[in-house]
């Protein structure tokens, strides 16, 4: 029979892992180059959404956002988003919320802004103005 200081002993210690094969090690590289491209991509994609052109945006502001959000985005009163105060390092939530809308009080734009003009109006709103 063993002793309890045995039994302590025993499930105190650490298990020992079997060393990784040569398969695990493989797997786990390609996992990791995959996490890395992968967030190379989404930096990517947020840094050419950033360089849009602010004179472009300016007019599909002006076009399409105006009227609500007021003339170079200062608010009329209205109960409309002020956009100068928009975060802006949020590229992504901009997005969604322009091309989904924000229920009924903004219409979802999806179908009817190109990649480009989302772009355009994302570094308009971002210069403030």
């Amino acid at each position: 029979m063993l002793s309890f200081r045995r039994v302590i002993a025993r499930r105190a210690a650490p298990k020992q892992s079997r060393p990784r094969t040569h398969e695990q090690a493989k797997r786990d590289c390609f996992a990791s180059l995959a996490m890395t491209l992968f967030v190379v991509l989404v930096s990517a994609l947020s840094a050419r959404a950033a360089e849009g052109d602010v004179d472009q945006g300016h007019d599909t502001y002006q076009d399409l956002c105006s009227s609500c959000h007021g003339r170079d985005m200062v608010n009329s009163g209205t109960l409309s988003f002020d956009l100068r105060k928009f975060p802006k390092d949020d590229f992504a939530r901009f997005k969604t919320s322009v091309l989904n809308g924000k229920g009924t009080a903004m219409p979802p734009w999806a179908g009817k802004v190109s990649d480009e003009d989302l772009a355009n109006l994302w570094a308009y709103v971002r210069s403030g103005g």
